[in-house]
């Protein structure tokens, strides 16, 4: 892995540059929350770097909300930056699942194609973030091009593919390359590491929160399903949850919609039966989703600790803290 230094400065203007041949999307903050944004002169300097993750998870660029998935589509190459690891390691399972062989999604493969993929380490952390608890480190060690650290003015960047080794060449000439990560780096790197520990000392691990969900009753998604309204956000903000429905529009069009499993209706079948018709069923099938039938299925745990879902939550479901209870 090839590593290079270069300003501060100098970076910002590589995607000033960047950006007049790619769609550019980066994290800038407004309100105190960041998000992606379509990179212009006007909005470079607003960049924030190594922050807490993105409202919008990654997912979003490659499994768009809405979709017409019988027009041919013409996708513009594009960077996305500042990509925290949660959202690169939930890319393990979408990929795995729109990306099989037997299964292709071809609308989603060409968005993979065309797009450069620039991690960022996470300096800093939510109140509700647990990624270590779940085995992803708050820094990318993979699913990504290239990825970069922040520290005195200087950015660091780590080549991770073929693929971001030929984009920086196309657009610097101006890098140093250096030998490994500076010291600096891996000091705020294990200090976020311990932070987050520390944090979700209490939390199980995904053996544990498995075990449990296999042996829990009724009572703890009674008592949670409480304060939930259906609206799906906590599936919806996922960077793993992937369900959608297929609707045939007039002249034979097919619209792929995000779908969610929260919703009223989400398993009913003909003769109106529906599995999940309680509240407390489906909060219950939200999770054996994640720590069950997807590591069994694809061998990959669809919770990345990233933390929205309990941001989003109107009724206020904190899913730690349902795992912790049931865990005791």
């Amino acid at each position: 892995m090839r590593t290079y230094s270069v300003s501060l400065k100098q970076w910002v203007k590589i995607l000033s540059l960047v950006s007049a041949k790619y769609n550019v999307f980066a994290p800038l903050l407004r309100q105190d929350f960041p998000d992606y944004e379509l990179l212009s002169d006007d909005n470079v300097d607003l960049i924030t770097f190594n922050k807490t993750k993105p409202t919008t998870p990654l997912k979003a660029f490659f499994f768009p909300i809405k979709e017409n998935v019988v027009k041919e589509q013409k996708n513009k190459k594009r960077v996305i930056v500042g990509i925290p690891s949660c959202d690169l390691s939930a890319l393990n399972l979408l990929d795995k699942i729109f990306l099989d062989e037997d299964f292709l999604d071809t609308y989603y493969k060409e968005k993979r194609d065309n797009t450069i993929l620039i991690g960022s380490d996470c300096y800093e952390i939510d109140n509700n973030c647990h990624c270590t608890s779940y085995g992803v480190n708050p820094y990318p060690e993979k699913n990504c091009d290239i990825s970069y650290s922040l520290i005195d003015h200087k950015i660091t960047l780590q080549v991770h593919t073929k693929k971001g080794e030929k984009f920086l060449s196309e657009f610097s000439t101006e890098l140093i390359e250096i030998d490994g990560i500076p010291i600096g780096i891996e000091e705020k790197r294990q200090k976020i590491i311990e932070e987050l520990k520390l944090q979700n000392k209490e939390l199980p691990d995904t053996e544990e929160t498995r075990k449990m969900l296999l042996k829990e009753g009724s009572v703890i998604w009674k008592k949670y399903a409480k304060d939930c309204v259906s609206c799906g956000a906590c599936a919806v903000i996922c960077p793993s949850c992937h369900c959608f429905l297929l609707i045939d529009k007039a002249n034979f069009e097919k619209v792929k919609n995000w779908d969610a499993c929260q919703y009223p209706a989400f398993e009913r079948v003909a003769g109106d039966e529906d599995p999940l018709e309680k509240i407390y069923n489906r909060l219950k099938n939200r999770y054996l989703c994640k720590f069950v039938h997807k590591p069994d299925m694809f061998g990959e745990i669809a919770c990345t600790g990233c933390g929205r879902c309990i941001d989003a939550c109107i009724g206020k479901i904190n899913k730690n803290e349902l795992i912790i209870e049931a865990c005791k």
